[in-house]
């Protein structure tokens, strides 16, 4: 299959075959992420896409799971992307799910019927990073999204019958908006009722350019965030995972029932001294 790279999915489509069916993401402007920082956005030629699903029936037919990339599948043109899927279902008999990314404004170009439809053909979860509920920092990260149209855009999906795995950043506001960023994204999360909750950490490397004034969090202050902002979610039906490389623990949970246990795990990794004041303690390589 033509793979471009570079070519990412999200952790939990390891075991996904993966098609691309455009390169790049289409707003790319995000200060806080490089992911596609050197390409060009471009969506495929119809028929090369509908070649590879070919080439890919003929090796992998028992596929259930696939993940159309790249960095906002969404954002196709309805037709395009039901085409897409009719073809997928046609190819791959025991197919059960497609994924994609997604972004709050690429949902909410899609009518309630025609997310309907796109459900009935097995798309099944969409990635969305809402990164934080304060739109003040969501302006100066260029994120080109508001949390308000975010918030409508998971609650339509999740009402359609799609999943939504919702995507925050620790450490995106700095030191000094560590406190807003929390309470606010608790908040908007709290309206959204995301299925799936993952919690990520920005930590600024060289190369990356923040807003003025930005200055990155301590490993100490990214994990008193996360304690903050789990304290002020009331999510009623919500699997939570801070498993990332990028954190300095791993967590993970259901919503409200291992509430009182994140908090109390992460009250005591506070209080034991053991984690950096100064920098962002130990990082993964690729950072």
């Amino acid at each position: 299959m033509n793979y471009k790279e570079p070519l990412f999915r999200p952790p939990a489509e390891a075991e996904s075959l993966i098609f691309q069916v455009a390169y790049g993401c289409p707003h790319n402007c995000c200060r806080f992420c490089g992911m596609y920082k050197y390409s060009r956005y471009e969506e495929r030629e119809y028929d090369e896409v509908l070649g590879d699903f070919k080439k890919g029936a003929r090796k992998y037919l028992e596929t259930q799971r696939i993940f159309l990339a790249d960095g906002d599948a969404m954002i196709l043109p309805f037709e395009k992307l039901k085409n897409y899927l009719l073809k997928l279902n046609e190819l791959f008999p025991k197919l059960t799910r497609v994924n994609v990314y997604a972004n709050g404004s690429s949902i909410l170009a899609k009518t309630r019927e025609q997310l309907c439809e796109l459900r009935r053909l097995k798309l099944h979860t969409l990635y969305l990073g809402l990164e934080t509920g304060d739109e003040e920092l969501l302006k100066l990260v260029n994120k080109g999204e508001t949390a308000e149209k975010m918030v409508d855009a998971v609650r339509i999906s999740q009402e359609c019958g799609l999943r939504c795995s919702v995507m925050v950043l620790l450490g995106l506001g700095g030191k000094n908006g560590s406190e807003k960023h929390a309470l606010e994204t608790a908040a908007v999360l709290n309206k959204m009722q995301p299925r799936l909750l993952s919690a990520l950490r920005f930590v600024e490397v060289p190369g990356s350019k923040m807003f003025t004034g930005y200055e990155t969090v301590s490993e100490y202050g990214a994990v008193c965030e996360l304690r903050k902002m789990i304290e002020h979610l009331e999510l009623a039906k919500t699997v939570f995972r801070a498993n990332h490389a990028s954190n300095p623990v791993p967590l993970e949970g259901r919503f409200p029932n291992d509430k009182s246990n994140l908090i109390s795990g992460l009250d005591k990794l506070i209080s034991s001294g053991g984690l950096n004041r100064k920098g962002p303690g130990q990082l993964p390589f690729w950072l």
